[in-house]
């Protein structure tokens, strides 16, 4: 008699060299973050110092008291914006882009292919090519110089669209959608509980690149928001910058105060990403 014994699928770890190659590359990423603390809590000699020293100093404190007291920069108030303007752009991209995404990918309507070629054509355009009207758009409005011309035109994004419309396709089986239909369930009723569960690792995905960009977005901001005493962390950090005589320690400890949110944002979404992605392949 044969006899079948289920074994459990053996592990496979990397070779040294491999762990050896994560190691280097995860110094060398995370070494221009550490060279910023370094001299967000040094002097201006030691700042000065040839060769420059690789040790932090204790002079973080004094320095971010420096950045968070000085006048005409508000950057208590650049964070608070910052926070604002991010998560109100990320809701909304999430939103209107997963319920495009949804419209494109699984109702049919007259030319639909043509709109989606549309979508994906204006990510060829350079953001550049748009400022000038974007800018006497928002004078129109009365927008300028306000919060509200820097979060309008973030509200929804080309890419975002294209990548819900691309994960939806896959994840969400048409013939959920028709049982959900001959059930009796409206359209927003599908995209509400059956869609979005469905698509939850991928709002992860596109939720924290939007909001990384959101906050590290400084062109626009800097023209929108020019000369008010409403700036972003990033029209903060130029003006933090700008002058005859710029001091590093300054300039790098508002840095690194600015960093700190994206960094811990990147901890805490990176993981429900993953446990994200772990659940979905388990119920497939």
């Amino acid at each position: 008699m044969t006899t079948f014994v289920n074994r459990a699928p053996q592990e496979t770890r990397g070779s040294w060299k491999t762990y050896l190659g994560l190691v280097v590359v995860l110094l060398v990423s995370a070494f221009p973050v550490y060279w910023m603390f370094v001299i967000a809590t040094s002097t201006d000699a030691a700042v000065s110092q040839i060769p420059p020293s690789v040790i932090p100093g204790g002079e973080f404190f004094n320095n971010l008291r420096e950045v968070f007291t000085l006048q005409d920069v508000y950057f208590t108030a650049s964070l608070i914006n910052s926070m604002i303007v991010s998560s109100v752009i990320t809701g909304a991209t999430l939103f209107f882009c997963s319920l495009a995404g949804f419209a494109f990918a699984k109702l049919r309507f007259p030319a639909r292919n043509a709109l989606m070629f549309v979508v994906i054509l204006t990510l060829t355009v350079p953001n550049q090519l748009g400022v000038v009207a974007l800018y006497i758009l928002m004078g129109k409005l009365g927008w300028n110089g306000t919060l509200l011309a820097v979060i309008a035109p973030g509200l929804v994004s080309a890419f975002g669209v294209f990548y819900m419309r691309q994960f939806i396709a896959h994840a969400v089986p048409d013939e959920l959608v028709e049982s959900a239909r001959i059930d009796g369930a409206m359209t927003m009723r599908v995209y509400w509980s059956i869609v979005l569960p469905a698509i939850r690792p991928a709002l992860a995905v596109l939720g924290l690149l939007t909001f990384v960009m959101a906050w590290n977005d400084f062109q626009w901001p800097l023209i929108t928001l020019n000369g008010t005493d409403f700036p972003t962390s990033m029209v903060a950090l130029s003006d933090l910058a700008s002058g005859n005589y710029v001091i590093y320690r300054r300039v790098l400890a508002g840095a690194f105060a600015a960093t700190v949110p994206l960094i811990i944002l990147l901890l805490i979404g990176g993981r429900q990403i993953v446990r994200g992605i772990m659940e979905g392949a388990v119920k497939n």
